[in-house]
């Protein structure tokens, strides 16, 4: 891709604030899971909320469980594999990636690739009182979003230690001019320590995604600087940026305008979390062609069911790694340079392993 190639959008004339700033009108009667109306106004002023006390310990261990699972999963093709000497099952889920990590490095992005959705997944982002919750931000008519992801930030790794960005700036020009709401749900206390979230109020009030670049250190990640913040954004470094500890059961919910990012993880455990995705059905629902979402509620059809065995047959990474590797072989499992659309959609001021193995839209 040409150094001086950027994305034809976060200008000026491509702003839509009133998705994003115009809270619906109250319930007439909460619903389980639905928030006091002024956490939605909240929600829409200052681009996210903290909920806490959502889930209870009961309701999130099968994450954990699930989260266990791909561990052992990924623990054991490593060891067949003869990359690994070790399989680490004495270890638990906070510790037993951190020690596939030192024996193979890049043991984490391999998780972040071939990642499953499990059942337990499943379950919380179709969470009837979850439900309840979107629906006071995008109406009765709701759909998950393609881009779910389970974060693998073991201590001391670079990769996990996400820079300032809008996920908009993630997504293709379809997803622009709608909200999509995003819960980002921590399996454990999400602290300062282990690298909890860092959020910015009121980046969203333009209705602007502003220019990012790609890609950050040695990475995959888009990067939106602090001045352009600044600059195109209107925020405040001094006063508008929040860093948002959660407690277990707890969660951030924010617009896909939001400039967020994560610190480095200097605990001795792993911070496990996970981002799920809505969106309006009547919106382009899928993520560059390549996976469409899953409608969740039909104000048509109150008898809608999530139709997962469709939304499972496709796997979006393995569809862009495919789409979006250089190489015409077959990629080795245990490679761990991660391509995407996004990369080919900013410009790219930083050549790393990442945007080498890149091949840009116009040529897939």
């Amino acid at each position: 891709m040409a150094a001086d190639s950027v994305r034809p959008r976060g200008l000026p004339d491509k702003c839509y604030p009133e998705p994003f700033n115009t809270p619906p009108p109250p319930v007439k009667e909460r619903k389980p899971g639905q928030l006091p109306y002024e956490e939605i106004v909240k929600f829409f002023k200052e681009g996210y909320i903290v909920v806490r006390d959502f889930f209870t310990p009961q309701e999130l261990q099968p994450c954990r469980d699930a989260v266990e699972r791909m561990v052992d999963n990924l623990a054991q093709k490593l060891y067949k594999s003869g990359k690994i000497q070790n399989l680490y099952e004495d270890y638990g889920v906070f510790q037993r990636l951190t020690m596939l990590e030192k024996e193979f490095p890049g043991s984490n992005i391999l998780l972040f690739k071939h990642q499953k959705l499990p059942k337990a997944f499943m379950d919380v982002w179709s969470n009837e009182r979850m439900l309840n919750l979107i629906e006071q931000l995008i109406g009765p008519d709701i759909a998950g979003h393609p881009t779910w992801n389970l974060r693998t930030k073991t201590p001391e790794s670079k990769i996990g230690a996400i820079p300032w960005h809008q996920d908009s700036g993630y997504f293709s020009n379809e997803s622009y001019d709608h909200l999509i709401p995003t819960a980002w749900i921590p399996f454990l206390d999400a602290t300062p320590e282990n690298g909890c979230m860092q959020m910015v109020k009121f980046g969203h009030v333009d209705g602007r995604v502003a220019r990012h670049t790609c890609c950050h250190t040695n990475t995959w990640y888009i990067t939106l600087e602090e001045e352009t913040m600044v600059k195109e954004l209107g925020v405040d470094i001094k006063k508008d940026v929040f860093v948002e500890p959660v407690p277990y059961g707890g969660f951030i919910l924010f617009h896909n305008l939001t400039p967020h990012r994560s610190g480095m993880n200097v605990s001795n455990d792993i911070r496990w979390s996970i981002d799920l995705r809505w969106q309006s059905p009547f919106h382009n629902m899928g993520f560059y062609n390549i996976q469409d979402g899953i409608v969740f509620r039909s104000s048509t059809n109150p008898n809608v069911k999530p139709d997962w065995d469709r939304f499972l047959s496709v796997d979006r990474k393995e569809v862009w790694q495919k789409k979006y590797f250089k190489e015409v072989k077959k990629t080795d499992e245990f490679d761990t340079r991660v391509t995407g659309p996004w990369i080919g959609q900013w410009q790219i001021v930083n050549e790393n392993a990442h945007t080498r193995a890149f091949t840009s839209m116009s040529k897939a």
